[in-house]
């Protein structure tokens, strides 16, 4: 059979687009060429529950079209389930060249329609407090997504495409974790409104000077070989002096930024506005960045309440939080309710050993069982190794780094969609530890987008509902605040009509 000359231009086309818009109409040239625009119209498959989401959605679109309000609040509350049907199974979304079952989609767009509908219905016995309520309930029981940065010092930067792809599409979760590097970018992202992120994005704004060397000897005496207020410098320009409460209040985004503690009586850290609100944001990122023999560990700093800077459990010093919690999945979940993790991976150690099948989507083959089986043995018998050696040594120094082995291994490194670049070339490891340019923030940014733009659909089935949640109790509120404003306005105008009416 001949192969179309045209669908190879098309997919040469597609590898130097500019644009998501411009990369999705060649995509969708390409699925209507190659006939994978019929899958996607074709309801039925083994790998969802198509009858159930017809089903639900077919009633929804009922209950709004008769105005049966009670019907269609009845329906959201008890059959809206994460997951429902099977419907994020990551083999929908890499049949085609972009897109999954259009029936995933019309479900996920009617569900949202029907929550707008509600949101903005005057209707008869249901107050907007009422409303406010049902839609934190169902919130609360559906959950939300998170966007999860690892560590990787300048390869880093590739975080700045991911974060700038999802926000264009709408899709850049509130709730935003990272470590080391990635603590860097989660925390510009929260501490900046998306106009002024704008000229970080192009690289123009970025205070670009993060490294600067010590002498050698200062780093055989434990200073670090690297300088530290040099990172402090880069961290403050580019992050600013304020508190994760104070970030929080401007962005409405929740930073949460790993730390790892230099003793092995502390556990792990999740920085954030509902942990350590008045704690400086730079300070943790500085803590976060603060990679053993690099740099020294690092002393917390709080703000006051008079604005002076105080040191924030002056005991205990920090370091880098990929070391114990590179993505902190249990954390978020209890503090967030999050349910469904997006993952940029960028680790040095990490991104050569990701699977292919994972950064494409969690593509997975039969053949590929075996090898996955072995792996995950060997993992499990380099944490046993590492665990027994750990109880049975008595050298607290080989206990420590013993400790942070077994963490690094034992912990999750993706995330439920995970981007991540397919590979490092050499012009990736020179760049790692290099003050970045403009021209390299672009070139590593460029790679971030390229690389989130085939996950787009899968985030977007995945996080649209909860985005919408999120909308209209954001709308409610305002809401309500404006009609409580207008209550206070109407009760002074009231008594001061009384009281001229008392005088005369």
């Amino acid at each position: 059979m001949a192969i179309n000359p045209k669908i190879g231009r098309l997919k040469a086309a597609r590898e130097q687009a500019s644009s998501y818009g411009e990369w999705r109409k060649i995509s969708l040239e390409l699925d209507a060429l190659t006939g994978l625009d019929l899958w996607k119209i074709e309801t039925a498959s083994s790998q969802y529950h198509h009858e159930l989401l017809r089903e639900r959605m077919l009633t929804l679109r009922q209950c709004q079209a008769t105005h049966n309000h009670k019907l269609l609040i009845r329906a959201l509350r008890e059959g809206l389930h994460h997951d429902l049907g099977n419907m994020s199974n990551p083999l929908l979304f890499t049949r085609t060249h972009v897109g999954t079952k259009r029936l995933i989609e019309d479900f996920v767009t009617q569900v949202c329609a029907s929550m707008e509908y509600l949101c903005d219905s005057e209707i008869e016995h249901l107050s907007n407090d009422e409303k406010l309520t049902l839609f934190e309930d169902i919130l609360s029981s559906f959950g939300r997504p998170a966007l999860q940065l690892s560590g990787g010092a300048t390869l880093g930067m590739f975080h700045i495409g991911v974060c700038k792809a999802l926000d264009e599409q709408g899709l850049l979760p509130n709730v935003i974790s990272g470590s080391s590097a990635g603590s860097l970018v989660a925390s510009m992202i929260g501490t900046h409104t998306r106009e002024e992120m704008e000229s970080y994005y192009d690289g123009d704004a970025l205070y670009k000077h993060a490294w600067s060397w010590n002498k050698i000897s200062d780093g055989l005496r434990g200073k670090g070989f690297a300088n530290q207020k040099q990172l402090e410098t880069f961290i403050r320009q580019n992050v600013g002096e304020l508190s994760f409460q104070e970030a929080f209040e401007k962005t409405g985004r929740h930073i949460n930024v790993s730390i790892s503690p230099v003793g092995s009586n502390q556990k792990s850290r999740l920085m954030n506005e509902l942990t350590s609100p008045y704690l400086l944001v730079w300070s943790a990122v500085l803590a976060s960045c603060a990679v053993p023999v690099l740099f020294p560990p690092v002393t917390l700093t709080t703000k006051t309440a008079d604005g002076s800077h105080s040191p924030y459990m002056p005991l205990e010093r920090w370091v880098d939080g990929s070391m114990r919690s590179d993505m902190p999945r249990r954390r978020l979940m209890r503090l967030y309710n999050v349910n469904y993790f997006i993952a940029s991976q960028v680790n040095p150690h990490i991104v050569p050993l990701l699977a292919s099948e994972q950064r494409r989507s969690g593509k997975q083959k039969i053949s590929s069982l075996p090898k996955r089986i072995l792996k995950t043995q060997a993992r499990m018998l380099g944490m046993g190794t590492l665990q027994t050696i750990h109880d049975n040594s008595r050298n607290e120094v080989l206990r420590q780094m013993l400790s942070h082995a077994y963490t690094m291994i034992s912990q999750s490194y993706h995330g439920d969609a995970t981007i991540a670049p397919d590979g490092y070339t050499r012009q990736h490891y020179k760049h790692m530890l290099q003050n970045p340019t403009k021209e390299s923030v672009v070139w590593f940014r460029q790679q971030g987008e390229r690389a989130t733009w085939p996950k787009i659909d899968q985030i977007r089935t995945q996080s649209d509902i909860s985005i919408t949640l999120e909308r209209c109790i954001a709308h409610l509120r305002k809401r309500k605040a404006h009609n409580w404003h207008d209550a206070e306005v109407r009760a002074i105008i009231s008594q001061e009509k009384s009281h001229k009416l008392v005088k005369s």
